[in-house]
């Protein structure tokens, strides 16, 4: 049917851009919910959270769990929220979540290999960007633990709010990446052949119910593009809108006892600088849903 992502229905996408525009948040403080342990939601902390993120993909969470290492806490909170499936990956957990850490004795040896893992800037990007279409990461709980001594800020954006700024420019740009080919992921092998195979996808798509759903990374290494000019003209364009700070862009950074509840945002990492006794501790589970009203709190 015909909706605000169809190119050829621009009047209801004029429509849909408007209330967007008009209630998109512009401060990480609109998004802010405190909550008093995220295991346990309040109907009221719930309804907020459900609420921001159905109007802007996200929300951060302010708890009482401060220094607490319990990994429960995103599993918990990520049920109440509707996530359900979690993306088990090699370089999770067994029970699928990963500790985002330098080092530790939670650290695997491999994860070194992996950006997230180091205290290096990520550049911007959506998670599981190079998972196949069955194992889309729709949704995301990221719980901090412990805080770097300095550094470590995120920036966050709505792919909603992209995506309009670059329909805005050139909807050229948005017929372009939405094809199926647009984005490649080159394989990746290890020493006993093709650990993964080459995935190749669209960078905007829309799910059975009709939502928007981005696949990116600025990585400039192990990523492929569709050889037109049309693609490589709307690369740039996002790029350069990534590059340029938007009035829409949250900027901020976790500390203990909070996280950030989203619909697989655009978001990126500043580097940091952490101690021997001060060893920032990130849990990231990554789901296949969106975020939508859970099945309840009396959780096993």
């Amino acid at each position: 049917m015909p909706g605000p992502f169809d190119l050829d229905d621009p009047a209801s996408y004029r429509l849909w851009r408007e209330q967007k525009l008009d209630s998109a948040p512009r401060r990480i403080e609109d998004i802010l919910v405190a909550l008093d342990d995220p295991r346990a939601l309040a109907t009221k902390e719930l309804d907020s959270l459900l609420a921001h993120c159905a109007g802007a993909n996200m929300a951060i969470y302010a708890s009482n769990t401060a220094g607490d290492p319990d990994k429960e806490i995103p599993r918990r909170l990520g049920a109440q929220l509707g996530l359900l499936h979690l993306d088990s990956h090699w370089l999770t957990d067994d029970d699928a979540i990963s500790p985002i850490s330098v080092r530790g004795a939670e650290e695997r040896s491999e994860r070194r290999e992996f950006i997230p893992y180091t205290d290096k800037p990520i550049k911007w990007h959506t998670d599981g960007y190079y998972n196949t279409p069955e194992r889309t990461v729709r949704g995301m709980v990221l719980h901090c633990v412990q805080s770097a001594v300095s550094g470590g800020e995120n920036q966050l954006l709505d792919p909603e709010i992209a995506y309009i700024l670059l329909r805005d420019e050139n909807p050229g740009h948005i017929r372009a990446l939405s094809q199926a080919d647009a984005m490649i992921i080159p394989p990746r092998n290890d020493d006993t052949g093709v650990a993964r195979a080459a995935q190749s996808g669209p960078v905007f798509s829309l799910d059975n119910a009709g939502f928007l759903h981005m696949r990116y990374t600025a990585r400039t290494i192990s990523i492929e593009w569709r050889e037109d000019a049309a693609t490589a003209t709307a690369v740039g364009a996002l790029a350069r809108l990534l590059a340029t700070p938007t009035p829409w862009t949250l900027r901020g950074r976790l500390e203990p006892g909070m996280g950030l509840v989203c619909n697989n945002v655009l978001h990126d990492r500043a580097g940091f600088t952490e101690s021997l006794d001060r060893r920032r501790l990130l849990y990231r589970a990554r789901y296949h849903e969106r975020i939508t009203s859970g099945p309840g709190r009396d959780l096993a």
